[in-house]
């Protein structure tokens, strides 16, 4: 299943995880106070563990929902939170006689989901009932596998809107796969809908993290909310058996804490989340840029750019992607290098400004002579190389005007007074939009330049 779980990155002692938690659904601002609910939950977990948890933080309430707060003065470098593996939820936790039925037929995060749904359906009995009953519920979450279809057209120019679609139709497959292996041996399964299925996947996704048994959820730090710039994350000591937080900064009594989840653009942020970041300094675009199908040389381009696809950055490497799809990000300066605008692309542009076979056959040759990449040095025809440049900043353009059209729709339509939901989700898609804009008018600015620059 396609969330973004995080894997171990491991070192001689320490493997590093990128948090992939979420309590951090957007909300209206609320004071901050003590959830009373939520007093006994740290006393349980410590219990549970039969050692500390932490004696730095405890649990209230923020902008963003359930959240950590400092119950004293914390310093840099001091070990917040140590949660033990045994009172860690892996999909060792689901029951042996439905953990043997479904063997490898679907993922950690759906089995993840299995355990959740059957804990809860023990209500009180469940060992786990005090960290499943914190969990959010579905009308908490804004992730867009929830959002309805007029909620789908706010982002609809970005790439989100599909990746939504593709997500949903995954958990669909999963559900009919966990419910056909319990109804072939006879196991009521009837008890748990698909949105049950879709909202435990989603709690899984959002907050469980690689380790070296799989995924794993960790309670109390789900109340830990992101900071994109934060550098405090998650690291589990596979020696002790435990995960740990050491602070990046320090606190003051009262302060929230803060880690980081991931260097997740807005675009993962909603996808697997259901929030994002005003301004996310990790935003990224994903693009399509494709050979016209009436191109003369269209089978003899495709042909040669599947021949010499480019790997893709190493965050994408589980995902599939054709090769025509691309990562732009932040070009921090219109005269510099471009960097943030793949080389990738502006090979596949000399390539489709192409006319003639005897064109492409010198792109190959000159590929074969030098580092074997083809059409990443400059088109030794000028006019040629400008017109490949401004056959993508026309790309970027159209794009760009997707978007801006669709964020002054947002602006001019009618939100219900009173509808939290409708308003957090509208906010969602301009951030996610705004951010997407910025990106495409930098690599539209460096394009710009770069033709500009030719021509003098």
């Amino acid at each position: 299943m396609p969330f973004r779980a995080r894997t171990a990155t491991a070192s001689l002692r320490w493997s590093l995880h990128s948090l992939h938690l979420g309590f951090c659904s957007l909300a209206l601002s609320k004071p901050h106070q003590f959830s009373a609910n939520c007093h006994e939950f740290l006393p349980w977990l410590e219990r549970k563990a039969a050692s500390a948890v932490s004696s730095s933080l405890f649990i209230g309430k923020s902008s963003y929902g359930r959240s950590l707060f400092a119950s004293k003065t914390i310093q840099t470098g001091d070990c917040i939170l140590k949660v033990p593996y045994r009172v860690q939820i892996t999909a060792d936790n689901l029951p042996p006689e439905i953990k043997s039925l479904i063997g490898e037929q679907v993922g950690d995060i759906a089995k993840l989901a299995i355990v959740i749904l059957t804990e809860k359906k023990l209500g009180q009995d469940s060992e786990w009932y005090p960290y499943i009953s914190c969990l959010p519920q579905l009308r908490e979450l804004h992730n867009t596998v929830f959002w309805n279809e007029s909620e789908l057209e706010m982002i609809r120019p970005s790439s989100v809107y599909q990746e939504t679609i593709d997500l949903k139709s995954q958990i669909e497959k999963d559900f009919l796969t966990i419910k056909r292996v319990f109804e072939s041996v006879h196991i009521s399964f009837e008890d748990f809908t698909f949105k049950d299925f879709m909202h435990a996947c989603t709690l899984v996704g959002s907050r469980a993290w690689g380790s070296t048994k799989g995924l794993a959820l960790i309670p109390f730090a789900d109340f830990l909310n992101h900071d994109g710039v934060s550098e405090a994350i998650v690291m589990s000591d596979d020696d002790k058996q435990c995960s740990e937080i050491i602070a990046d900064r320090g606190y003051a009594p009262g302060e929230q804490v803060l880690i980081r989840y991931g260097k997740f653009s807005n675009a993962t942020l909603v996808l697997d989340f259901g929030f994002t970041v005003p301004y996310n300094i990790y935003d990224q675009v994903k693009i399509q840029f494709d050979v016209p199908k009436h191109d003369p040389l269209h089978d003899m381009k495709l042909e040669l750019l599947h021949r010499n696809i480019v790997p893709h950055p190493k965050d994408m490497k589980d995902l599939t992607y054709p090769v025509n799809t691309f990562i732009i990000k932040e070009v921090k300066s219109d005269r510099g290098k471009g960097k943030g605008l793949p080389q990738s692309i502006r090979a596949l542009a000399r390539v489709l400004s192409c006319t003639t076979f005897h064109e492409l056959d010198d792109l190959v040759e000159e590929a074969a002579q030098n580092d074997g990449r083809l059409a990443r040095r400059p088109l030794k025809d000028i006019t040629k190389e400008i017109q490949a440049h401004l056959m993508l900043l026309s790309v970027f353009i159209q794009l760009i005007e997707e978007r801006n059209e669709t964020i002054m729709s947002l602006g001019s339509s009618y939100c219900p007074p009173f509808c939290e939901r409708l308003f957090v989700r509208r906010l969602v898609a301009q951030d996610l939009l705004f951010g997407e804009l910025r990106i495409l008018k930098s690599a539209s600015a460096w394009l710009e330049n770069y033709c500009f620059s030719l021509t003098c």
